[in-house]
């Protein structure tokens, strides 16, 4: 094993079977070719054809307000979770759909159809490490046995969504109040380091992930406690131990092995001697060369 495993476990997607779903002319996701064959069932909403999919008219135009999109196919989402095509879990949390982070939100959509409709999910995870002289250690939380999705996986300290209606700071606040008790005013010091990327897909859909990456150094005198019950246990480890496990065993959720591998990278536990590292430079931002091989 090697962190580029890390990598290509992560980024690996086939085009064929996708068609683009289009919001106003812009591509905001890939819809497997069963489940655009299902929306057919609704053409008061969604257009399909055998190439894309769009929201049919009035939905589509430029000028239909955000919230009446939102009604219009949370009610066939709505639906489709009827009929089991959602999986058992529901967040009961919405994700914005657009064309870009920044551009402003066509619509939301329920977090558990992201997936399904190939949109891309964006969160925060949170490096919460502490120096102790010359060496640096990592906070490490142990996830839930009973979280819907790996389970017992190694994760960063925090970590969630980037839900509708709320700045990536204020939810780095929420996410650390809620994983680790972490108080507003320390969770205010947290600093943006990037973003890691990657298109992964699965057996719901496809994963054009963004994760933005925050450092947060801690006082040794800190130590976290779960409050939400999505967290078994913190430990707090050698940042050479960490990177061991990562590079050596799939303990980590996937998705956070790529975010540690940036934080070694930035930090020069990864060096220019590594034999992969000019491939993993690239290989921690993914998404968008592997999104281009999809058609527009």
């Amino acid at each position: 094993m090697s962190f580029i495993d890390r990598i290509h476990e992560c980024n690996h997607c086939d085009p064929a079977g996708f068609r683009p779903w289009r919001i106003a002319g812009q591509r905001v996701g890939l819809i497997r070719d069963d489940l655009a064959t299902q929306l057919r069932q609704w053409p008061q909403v969604f257009n399909v054809t055998d190439t894309a999919v769009t929201l049919a008219p009035p939905w589509d135009a430029s000028t239909t307000p955000e919230a009446v999109r939102t009604e219009a196919v949370a009610e066939v989402i709505a639906a489709l979770r009827a009929a089991g095509q959602l999986g058992a879990y529901w967040w009961g949390e919405r994700y914005v759909v657009n064309h870009c982070f920044t551009d402003p939100p066509l619509l939301q959509v329920e977090r558990a159809a992201v997936q399904q409709f190939g949109i891309s999910g964006y969160g925060v995870h949170i490096n919460g490490y502490v120096r102790q002289g010359n060496h640096l250690f990592l906070w490490i939380a142990r996830r839930s046995p009973s979280k819907p999705n790996a389970a017992g996986k190694l994760d960063q300290m925090v970590a969630g969504g980037q839900p509708a209606g709320i700045g990536l700071l204020d939810n780095v606040v929420k996410e650390c109040a809620e994983e680790a008790a972490v108080p507003e005013a320390l969770a205010r010091r947290a600093r943006p380091a990037g973003a890691v990327t990657y298109c992964l897909q699965t057996r719901a859909g496809l994963r054009p992930d963004v994760i933005y990456c925050f450092d947060l150094e801690l006082p040794p005198d800190f130590t976290p406690v779960n409050t939400d019950n999505e967290v078994e246990a913190f430990y707090l480890w050698p940042v050479e131990q960490v990177l061991e496990i990562v590079r050596d065993t799939r303990d980590f959720k996937f998705n956070c092995a790529l975010v540690l591998i940036d934080f070694f990278i930035r930090h020069g536990y990864i060096d220019p001697t590594e034999p992969d590292y000019l491939s993993l430079l690239s290989g921690l931002r993914q998404r968008d060369a592997q999104l281009a091989r999809f058609p527009e």
